[in-house]
């Protein structure tokens, strides 16, 4: 006899409800993809002797998240102010111009992001989110526009050089 669902015998009832079971057991992850596991890069920040700039980037198929911060190695394992969130997008009509919205405000670092979000988006063609609480000021000159643009330019280095790596995965 058929039920309503079109199970004609508890032998089937019972391998359903087997399968089910055993379904729920499985672990369920989340990025299991090789391009979609976090990337984390510690590299020198520019002008200092013991600062480095931590990289946490994330690169999915039309998306980048980067979080940005800077610690010297007598810092420690202490956390790091939140600092500006940014997205930014390509402009579909104007290229050269990316389009950005500024998430979460920090006025220390709101510029630095927003400028990070718009180079990465216009070079990449991608959306991209940018969290930044980097601090330039234990540079040897506590932080001038020079020594901010030098670890900006390391910072897009790394980053596309770590995309064009991922490109053929």
């Amino acid at each position: 006899m058929t039920n309503n669902i079109g199970i004609s015998s508890d032998l089937e009832r019972n391998s359903i409800a087997s399968m089910a079971q055993t379904r729920q057991q499985l672990p369920i992850m989340n990025g299991t993809s090789p391009a979609a596991k976090p990337i984390e890069i510690a590299i020198p920040q520019p002008f200092t002797a013991n600062t480095r700039l931590h990289l946490h980037l994330t690169i999915l198929a039309t998306t980048l998240i980067l979080f940005v911060t800077s610690g010297g190695s007598d810092s420690g394992t202490s956390g790091a102010a939140m600092g500006s969130f940014v997205y930014a997008m390509p402009d579909r009509y104007n290229p050269s111009q990316p389009l950005s919205t500024t998430l979460y405000t920090s006025s220390e670092s709101q510029d630095f992001a927003t400028r990070l979000a718009k180079v990465l988006a216009r070079r990449t063609g991608k959306a991209v989110h940018v969290g930044s609480s980097a601090s330039f000021v234990d540079a040897a000159q506590g932080g001038t526009v020079e020594e901010e643009m030098a670890g900006f330019k390391r910072i897009v280095e790394v980053v596309m050089a770590q995309i064009e790596a991922r490109k053929g995965q």
